[in-house]
């Protein structure tokens, strides 16, 4: 098998046209697609609808291609939609396809991708244990689906997964069940960081016994290096991919990951690109960029108001939400290096990555 991917601009969360051009331009035949991971310009708050608008007109498009009904596409393809491309991200989506042929060379390993879902969860799982159990169980699953045995192989473990809304708090009441919380955006935050802490359990990042409902979003001490969790209203269940390299697949990408312990650690994506054989030195220059497929990242204000000892305004801004202001400037500091703004940089960190930095990782095509 070879994993291909490829980023299709959207003109807006509706236009899934890029990613027909390439079903009916030959470029890649609709049931090889394995997941698409999209960047949509909402806000990426409780209230985004461009997610659901994304998911429903990729769902259309692609329906009359796989010879299934809209609704059973999501059962097909994994479809993780992030809102938010604040600052000069550019709304894109990100097409993995698997195809059967090549052959695996000897010693030398490529890029894989996996997929798994939990069950559908229960308002009153979401943002606890029950969560981050049923996060880990699906992310071996998709190591496995991904024909990946070492968990130091994977690279980076994409997330989709629910939020809580009023009606699900009150459902959860009905039948003398608790939330973990009454409010809908702090659950947000809650369930990124069960399946951030799920993404650890599953890779071994973290011990079994580390983890109780008191740990998710208070213990920031545990975090993957990983994961990169979503949170959104359109699905009650977790998506989970996997990416990775794998020495059963074939061709010429492969992806390799970092950890930024910052919003600004530009050095930390210097050696992502120095492992994958750029030269990063200053912005990469176009030739260079244009054997990267991919750059996926996560940005969160940190909790300290500060960034190395200097004061920063995005947790007391009443106007923009913190997120949104990390996802502008990590945003800003991973185009300036790689030389494009078609970034898949996620808000919202919780326990990925040591509080105010993130996870980061590149799917490239080797020189």
């Amino acid at each position: 098998m070879e994993c291909a991917v490829y980023r299709v601009p959207m003109r807006h969360p509706g236009d899934a046209s890029g990613v027909l051009r390439l079903i009916d331009g030959g470029v890649i035949a609709a049931q090889s697609i394995v997941a698409i991971f999209g960047k949509t310009e909402g806000n990426g708050c409780v209230n985004d609808f461009t997610r659901g608008y994304a998911l429903s007109a990729l769902s259309a498009a692609l329906a009359p291609r796989l010879g299934a009904a809209p609704d059973a596409i999501g059962a097909r393809v994994a479809m993780v939609m992030s809102g938010g491309t604040e600052g000069g991200l550019s709304p894109h989506f990100l097409v993995f396809a698997a195809d059967p042929g090549g052959t695996p060379r000897p010693g030398r390993k490529a890029l894989a991708i996996g997929t798994a879902a939990t069950a559908p969860l229960r308002p009153e799982d979401i943002g606890r244990t029950a969560q981050v159990s049923a996060t880990a169980a699906a992310v071996r699953e998709a190591m496995r689906d991904a024909r990946i045995t070492d968990p130091d192989d994977v690279h980076w473990v994409q997330v989709k997964c629910p939020l809580l809304t009023n009606e699900r708090v009150a459902d959860a009441l009905q039948r003398g069940a608790g939330t973990a919380t009454a409010d809908t955006y702090a659950s947000m935050g809650l369930s990124r960081g069960a399946s951030a802490l799920g993404v650890a359990l599953g890779l071994g990042e973290i011990a079994t016994s580390a983890v109780d409902d008191a740990a998710i979003g208070g213990n920031l001490s545990l975090w993957s290096g990983r994961a990169s969790c979503s949170a959104g209203i359109e699905l009650m269940n977790s998506e989970i991919v996997v990416l990775g390299n794998s020495a059963a697949w074939s061709g010429e990408r492969m992806i390799a990951h970092g950890v930024m312990r910052d919003a600004i650690d530009l050095p930390a994506m210097g050696a992502v690109l120095g492992e994958l054989g750029f030269a990063a030195a200053g912005q990469l220059d176009p030739a260079s960029a244009a054997r990267i497929d991919a750059v996926l990242a996560k940005a969160e204000a940190s909790k300290s108001g500060a960034i190395r000892g200097a004061r920063h305004i995005m947790n007391d801004d009443s106007d923009i939400h913190s997120t949104r202001h990390a996802r502008a400037l990590v945003g800003g500091v991973l185009a300036a290096a790689v030389g494009f703004t078609e970034l898949f940089v996620s808000g919202g960190a919780e326990h990925q990555g040591p509080d105010g930095g993130g996870p980061v990782a590149i799917i490239a095509r080797r020189d």
